[in-house]
């Protein structure tokens, strides 16, 4: 894992999220999330704010300062929003020597490679909230969700998920049939919204 270049995966993500934030409706925004305390608007806040940390992070700033949701962000200006934050994270981290760096994660500290790959992780599994929230608008990049599920069964333990500090719930039996994006979903303790 060490020789692992997690930026290019990175880029791809945001480029996901970007297309499907562009597919959000204003009558979406208010609807609900497998979040069960996020709606679409605050799902997109988080987006948004957790990209603004990644960047700072990948900065060398204190990431960990930086409220992982975005304030103030109009209805229509998410697009801009999520625009210009996976900007910053692709200027934050485009010096090689930020992978070896060591930073300062909610999860500890670690090597800049590696918390960029956990930040992969978290992306994409935003990714399927999103997408399940919207109806499942676009095709997703089943790679990415292979990788993520790779981190997350590497960073993420089955056990111990009732630490009311772990943003990531018990794991869930994923479905029958289920691909990449669904298992990743079932292991982040998440479950598809009931569409009637």
């Amino acid at each position: 894992m060490n020789a692992m270049d997690p930026r290019p995966l990175y880029t791809r993500a945001a480029e996901q999220i970007a297309s499907l934030i562009g597919t959000v409706r204003p009558e979406q925004l208010a609807g609900a999330t497998p979040c069960a305390e996020y709606d679409v608007r605050v799902l997109l806040s988080h987006i948004v704010g957790g990209t603004r940390r990644i960047a700072v992070i990948g900065a060398g700033g204190d990431g960990l300062a930086v409220r992982p949701f975005a304030d103030g962000v109009p209805d229509d200006g998410w697009n801009a929003a999520y625009d210009e934050a996976a900007a910053e994270v692709a200027r934050a981290w485009a010096d090689d020597a930020r992978l070896e760096a060591s930073v300062r994660v909610p999860w500890g500290e670690a090597p800049g490679r590696i918390a960029l790959a956990g930040y992969v992780m978290e992306a994409v599994t935003h990714t399927w909230d999103l997408s399940e929230a919207l109806g499942r608008p676009l095709e997703l990049d089943p790679e990415l969700a292979e990788f993520a599920l790779a981190i997350a069964g590497r960073v993420l333990p089955d056990e111990g998920r009732e630490d009311p500090e772990l943003p990531f719930g018990a794991v869930v039996p994923a479905p029958g049939g289920a691909d990449a994006y669904e298992r990743l979903a079932a292991w982040t303790g998440r479950r598809p919204l009931v569409t009637v």
